[in-house]
Parts: C-alpha cells; structure tokens; sequence
C-alpha cells in the first residue's frame, strides 16, 4: 500500500496542474489516469487537436481567398486528410509527452488505471489500495447524449469522433450552436463540408452578450454555414453511410428531416464520474449531476475535494486550471483562490470570440447604471491589412466609477486581446487606465483602448 499526501483522480488540465503545484508545494503527490497518455480530453480529444484543425483550415482558406490578392500566385493547396490528421496527432503526441515529462520533473507518481474510492483516505486501482491525506477528483466531463440520437463515433459522433472522421463529408449536420459545434462546423465548411447547424434556442451560443451573438451568426452565414434555429432534435439514426436527422420546429410544431453523411452531436458535457463509488460514499451531487463542494473545493465527506468540470461552473480547461492550483495551494495550508468574476471564454473560430465579465443583458437586469465604448476593427490599420476588419471590440463601464465590468470581442486574436481587460478588472482598472495606457502601432491591441476611450470623451480612429 502506498501512502501520499493527495491523490488526484484524472490528469486533465485541472488534474494535472493540481499535481504540479501540490509538488512545487512540498506535497507527496499521486495521479490516477486511465487513458494511455495524460493531459485529459482537453490535450487529447478536445481542446488541443481542435486548435490544430482550426488553424490548419484557416492556412487553407487564407490560400484560397487572400493568397493572391496579396501577389502569392499559384495553385491554391489541395487536402491531404491523412496527412492533416498525423499533424493533429503530432500536436497531441507534444503536448502530452510534456506532461508526462513535468510528472517526473515533481516526482509526481502516475498510478496508470481507473480510480474508485472505497472510503475517505483511500483509492483503489485495480487490485491495489492507496492511501492519501487528501483525495482530489478532477475527472472531467463527457459529452452529453440527446434522445433519440445514438452516437457510433463514425456517422453519428461527438467531437472526438468528428476529430477522427475517415475522410472529409460532404454534408455534415451539427446539433447544437455552442463552442464546440460552431468551432468544429467551421473546420469543415473550411474543408468544402455543406454544414447545418440546428439549435434548439433561438440565438447561438447561450449566454453571450445578444450584440455578439447576431454580428457572430452573421459572420458565420457569410462563411457558408446554415443555421436552423428553434428546432428540437427528435431523432437521428444510420442507414448504411448516411444519417437522417429529424427535428421539430418549436414555433409551430411542424416536422422535419435532413440527410447528411456525418451528425455531429454538441450539445453540451456532463460531469464524468462513473465508476467513482459517490453514491456509496454519501458524496452530495447538485441537481445537474455535478459534485457538490463548499467555497474551499470540499465535498460533505471529509479530505474529499472536487474541481474543474465536476463542480459548478463554466466547463473551461483554464477554470479547471484555476482551480488546481487554488486547491494544491488550501492543501498546503495557503490561502487559495479563484476569481470567477475574471474567468475569460473564447470560441476560436475566425473571427475570434472573446468575452469576460458582465454582458449588457446581466448589467440591465442587475439594474445597474453602466456605459459603452465600443470600436470596430475597420478602424484598425492591422486588421485592414490582414483582411480582418470584421468584428468589434466591446467595453462595459460602470457609469459613475468607469470601472470596467465587462468586455466582449469579436475578430481577430480576440482569445488574446481580451486578457488585457482580464488584467485591468483583476486590478479593478477604470477604463481610462486602459485608455492612458501607450499601446504599439500597429497592432490589434490597439482597438481595444480605442474602446476604452470610447467609454470616455470617444475614440480616436472613428
């Protein structure tokens, strides 16, 4: 029987972090993980090997579209599948190898299996008991299912299967206009994939600030893809290679059908946990299947914690991160924190989109007095000459103190540009402090003090 410190179940990008800092901390460290390499759905099946598609496929339409506008002449590339798919398989092999390299780096033990906790200071992998002060779940989330519709990870798939697809379809159905359909969706429209995208509500990606959400479909319209919005999905099944997806219309309760030869489902994740022994245990569960913990990450049963996509809250790598270390750090007897109001959400697609804090419709129904400053990116000399002058840069205000309450971005490198704001609202920066702030010309960046002095006397370049 070995005796450790923590043990941390799951080696995603929470899992992993807390293992790391809880070492860097002086903790005799353990993680329990048992896919064949470390680093989660994120590194593997998820946020890593997406990116590398994303930017591939725009490599290609920059070819397509720009190349000769610019004096590049020639043939634009053709599509090697095969060979795309082994360079997203390099990217994982990287990124997981580095991980692997780090846990030897902490003397971090990785106990290679799956966890259950047979009682409060123990975990079992296979026929061998563990023991720990402290036990950490960190075992990240699946992709949730959708009545009616049964996932093959060949016709019918989730993203892991879409990452994996034998060759590229010709017409692709994803079932739900959140991150994941939308970012996938783009890879293969990108790819010459006629793409509808069905959502059940009837704007895109639930929860982001209304202007976003219509400039975004707009984009998104303009780039080939189809939206069918306000359609409940009743079905999808598989007839030799084809699908045929039924939906509803929620307006008027009429039916209708689509064939296509792949159905992406997206529709969200739920917290991964079978297999734990929770229930035995007593470990309490919200509503919505997620670990129930207090302010410090604890459940109700004692030296048993929860973080990252089990617990509540966004289900985002770098909030699990946040969270790992956060929790590594209350372990070692530190005072331990997250800032939930500075988490950042990105969808990368192109445009970019980007967003932190408050969204004008929370401000409005929080009663709250606050101002806009608002700049678009034609009025960006970089993006103009980067063919990327679509898209805004957004800053929200309180109206009295000026101090920033929010920000959204839409257009490019706006999954960076928005961890300026990120900074100033962890400081609690007024927007005149970004507006005062000297930034490089030219650059992006530079549209986002243009929003800053926006809130203010207005911006300079529009």
């Amino acid at each position: 029987m070995s005796t450790y410190d923590v043990i941390i179940i799951g080696a995603g990008p929470g899992g992993y972090v807390c293992a790391i800092r809880c070492a860097q901390l002086g903790l005799k460290t353990a993680v329990v993980e048992g896919r064949a390499t470390l680093g989660g759905t994120c590194l593997n099946v998820g946020c890593i090997p997406s990116k590398a598609m994303l930017h591939a496929t725009h490599m290609l339409h920059e070819a397509e579209h720009n190349f000769a506008t610019m004096g590049l002449k020639g043939k634009s590339p053709s599509v090697d599948w095969k060979q795309m798919l082994t360079y997203k398989q390099d990217t994982i092999d990287t990124n997981t190898k580095g991980i692997e390299f780090l846990f030897k780096k902490n003397k971090i033990d990785w106990i290679k299996g799956w966890a259950t906790i047979p009682a409060a200071g123990q975990v079992k992998v296979g026929e061998d008991l563990h023991e720990a002060k402290h036990i950490v779940i960190a075992s990240g989330s699946e992709s949730a299912s959708l009545p009616g519709v049964e996932v093959d990870e060949k016709v019918i798939v989730t993203s892991t299967g879409a990452l994996e697809l034998g060759s590229v379809p010709k017409t692709m159905v994803v079932i739900g206009a959140g991150v994941i359909g939308l970012e996938l969706g783009s890879v293969y429209k990108r790819l010459g994939t006629e793409v509808t995208v069905i959502e059940y509500l009837d704007a895109i990606t639930p929860g982001m600030d209304a202007e976003v959400q219509k400039t975004f479909k707009r984009m998104l319209e303009k780039q080939g893809l189809k939206f069918i919005m306000g359609a409940a999905v009743q079905s999808a099944t598989v007839k030799g290679k084809k699908a045929t997806v039924n939906y509803k219309l929620r307006k008027d309760d009429s039916e209708a059908t689509m064939d296509a030869d792949a159905v992406l489902v997206a529709t969200g994740r739920k917290p991964y946990v079978d297999g734990l022994g929770l229930d035995a245990l007593g470990v309490e569960r919200t509503k919505r299947g997620q670990i129930a913990t207090n302010g410090h990450y604890a459940t109700n049963i004692n030296r048993i914690y929860a973080i990252g996509d089990v617990i509540d809250g966004p289900m985002l790598a770098h909030k699990a991160e946040d969270e790992g270390m956060a929790m590594a750090e209350l372990l070692a007897g530190k005072a331990g924190h997250v800032n939930y109001g500075v988490i950042p959400g990105v969808i990368y697609t192109h445009p970019e989109v980007a967003n932190v804090g408050k969204t004008e419709e929370q401000l409005k129904e929080e009663g709250r007095a606050y101002k806009v400053g608002k700049f678009s990116f034609m009025g960006n000399a970089r993006a103009k000459a980067n063919f990327s002058g679509d898209g805004f840069v957004k800053i929200l205000a309180d109206k009295a103190t000026d101090r920033i309450l929010g920000a959204h971005i839409i257009g490019p490198m706006a999954g960076d540009l928005i961890h300026e704001i990120c900074v100033a609202m962890e400081f609690g920066a007024a927007a005149e402090d970004l507006a005062r702030t000297c930034h490089a010309h030219p650059t992006y960046s530079e549209a986002v003090r243009e929003a800053a002095l926006a809130c203010g006397d207005g911006a300079i370049h529009s």
